[in-house]
């Protein structure tokens, strides 16, 4: 018999809005047995269907749902999922590169797929996903047709699944490097075992806007692949591209040539020592971008994450000439934008700098957030003038 999960009292209302998870403690009851990762129906206290998700009894989010009426996970099931998620993108006007599944946001839960050219690259982050890789990449080829797959569930989240990180092809074949165009650059992306699932496509539109604040002597702190370092170099006279690592530097040489730029330059080292060097020896910037990874995967962690945040964000303002831009960004969904903007203002206090607010700006539209679901809006993008 298949499980039945009973909610406690006045506990389905945040997942009768439409968010998707049912944590353990949430449950009354439960109801049948089943194999760990299979389909459960969901009620509430009083017996109404709320709908159905794979369970996972090592989580402690019990059942992630995703199906409210009455259909099945089979391959139409999840053919049409897809589908319907590629024709959103297709009509937004996205092609080479995207979100093809952003998980909760298309009905998908744990399902994230990007593609990259004619390749796409995937991350199954719950049990029953995982479980189900084989049909989902089935349909994946389906509906795009792509030359090959690549999983990159080398991921810690899946630890609270009772899932170990894991990587490697699971279709066709797929090159070390891909190439693809974003804003009219190109852009070599290494979806083996580049950053998440290769790129950060969610700050496409981001990396677009630089242009209009990038003049003079820009520094792009945390530049990865060089995303920001390229699109500041249409505009800029120069562009110090900074990251820890190296093999991330030679990515931006590489995409720098690529595009046949020639105004940027690398500088290998930590950011926080980097801006406090330029600080010390009085090298300022008409423009500064920070671009940093998560400070912050738990809610343990925000406060050490905000005294992160702050200290960046105080000594890119101490470096930046009057008049220049400061374009700071968290990618952190626990640093709320209110939490994060109240940062902000502090750093604009302690470093005695007067900034005014430019532009806010949010993950691409490739990545949509449920409005029942904060876990989903998670990026935040600020333009500061100091003045």
């Amino acid at each position: 018999m298949a499980y039945e999960i009973y909610l406690k009292k006045n506990e389905e209302k945040r997942i009768v809005s439409g968010h998707c998870w049912v944590y353990a403690n949430e449950v009354a009851k439960i109801c049948g047995k089943d194999k760990n990762g299979s389909l459960a129906t969901v009620y509430s206290y009083d017996g109404k269907y709320i709908g159905k998700g794979y369970i996972n009894h090592a989580s402690k989010i019990l059942v992630r749902i995703f199906i409210r009426d009455d259909s099945e996970d089979n391959e139409e099931f999840y053919y049409e999922k897809i589908k319907a998620a590629k024709e959103y993108r297709e009509n937004l006007g996205y092609g080479n590169c995207y979100r093809a599944v952003f998980a909760e946001s298309d009905g998908l839960p744990a399902l994230i797929v990007d593609k990259y050219g004619d390749y796409l690259s995937i991350q199954c982050l719950s049990l029953g996903i995982d479980l189900r890789k084989k049909l989902i990449c089935e349909q994946l080829v389906n509906v795009f047709n792509p030359k090959g797959i690549y999983e990159r569930s080398d991921v810690p989240v899946r630890k609270k699944e009772g899932l170990e990180e894991v990587k490697g092809l699971l279709y066709g074949e797929v090159p070390d490097m891909c190439l693809i165009e974003e804003n009219g650059l190109k852009m070599s992306v290494d979806l083996k075992n580049g950053q998440k699932t290769g790129y950060f496509l969610d700050q496409k539109e981001n990396r677009f806007a630089v242009r209009r604040y990038c003049r003079g002597d820009v520094l792009d702190c945390f530049c990865n692949s060089g995303g920001f370092s390229l699109n500041a170099a249409k505009t800029a006279h120069k562009v110090v591209s900074c990251d820890i690592s190296s093999s991330a530097l030679d990515n931006v040489r590489k995409n720098a040539e690529l595009n046949g730029i020639t105004n940027i330059s690398t500088l290998c080292g930590d950011a926080f020592e980097t801006l406090r060097n330029f600080r010390r020896d009085k090298i300022f910037f008409d423009a500064v971008i920070l671009d940093p990874p998560a400070f912050c995967k738990t809610a343990d962690e925000v406060n050490d994450a905000y005294r992160g945040y702050k200290d960046i964000n105080i000594n890119a303002m101490k470096i930046l000439k009057s008049g220049g831009y400061l374009i700071t960004c968290s990618c952190s969904h626990y640093m709320t934008a209110n939490l994060f903007e109240k940062m902000l203002k502090e750093a604009a206090r302690d470093s005695g700098r007067a900034a005014r607010c430019v532009e806010i700006k949010t993950q691409s539209p490739d990545h949509p957030a449920l409005l029942c679901a904060d876990e989903t809006a998670y990026l935040k993008f600020y333009v500061l003038q100091i003045i």
